[in-house]
């Protein structure tokens, strides 16, 4: 997906180690914050970008406004980032290690994050690979499945690269508008590729808040994965994984958690 209109912070990037540029901008001041908390990195889901998920949904300036300085990224495949077309490319393991560089190049040795749908099997990798970097993580519209784990990698396959109706219809309802707002779709497979069954797992001395729409089928098995966890969840009422992302109750209750 793309925003509607440019984004009113400056485009920086940060280098990964295998050389693919990490778009990602900055809003306040990293070096203050809110009573010496750390900025609070968003990381966004398939197909969309930093400005889509969390810009145009008021993230953003909701955090603003409780004090609070942000990194936004936009991940390899979306938005102002690079997109190769391999799936190797899009393991866990180096998708985990771009959030390390963007923090690295924006300057900030811990943050906060809070991941929404595919984007927290990228947080659980940060988490992983450098746990002491962060510090709270809200885990929005996710849960123990994967949701590439589901889908036949041949019917997307087909979809993307020859618009052949897949028999499972979550894989066009998912993939048709990113189509449409021109995302690139070798980009897309290779991600669908290299994420597909990634985990969710967070270290345990990182607490977690898990967050999910009522009607949301995508993070099914979320409540027993929480309660394993010893994590809290909050359901949001009446909302699905489209518009649990503009809900007032989402935001209030990630602030109060990352306070």
């Amino acid at each position: 997906m793309r925003a509607s209109s440019p984004a009113p912070f400056p485009m920086l990037h940060a280098e990964a180690a295998d050389g693919v540029l990490i778009a990602y901008r900055t809003v306040g001041d990293l070096d203050a914050g809110h009573a010496s908390l750390p900025p609070v990195l968003l990381v966004h889901g398939f197909a969309s970008t930093s400005a889509v998920t969390w810009e145009g949904t008021g993230w953003v300036r909701a955090l603003e406004e409780a004090g609070r300085s942000v990194i936004l990224v936009d991940l390899r495949g979306h938005g102002e980032s690079d997109k190769p077309a391999e799936g190797e490319a899009y393991s866990p393991d180096r998708l985990g290690a771009d959030l390390v560089a963007v923090l690295d190049s924006a300057g900030a040795p811990v943050v906060d994050v809070i991941g929404y749908s595919m984007g927290n099997r990228v947080v659980s990798a940060l988490c992983e690979l450098a746990p002491d970097r962060v510090r709270r993580a809200v885990v929005g519209g996710a849960g123990p499945t994967e949701l590439f784990a589901t889908w036949s990698l041949d019917e997307a396959r087909a979809y993307l690269l020859h618009d052949a109706p897949p028999s499972n219809p979550l894989i066009a309802a998912v993939l048709a508008p990113a189509i449409r707002n021109g995302a690139d779709r070798e980009a897309l497979l290779a991600c669908i590729e290299g994420v597909q069954g990634a985990p969710l797992a967070i270290p345990g001395g990182i607490p977690v808040l898990f967050v999910a729409g009522e009607h949301d089928p995508v993070p099914r098995g979320v409540q027993e994965l929480a309660l394993d966890w010893g994590s809290d969840l909050v359901t949001i009422p009446g909302r699905d994984h489209v518009s649990t992302l503009t809900a007032r109750a989402f935001k209030d209750a990630a602030i109060a958690f990352l306070s």
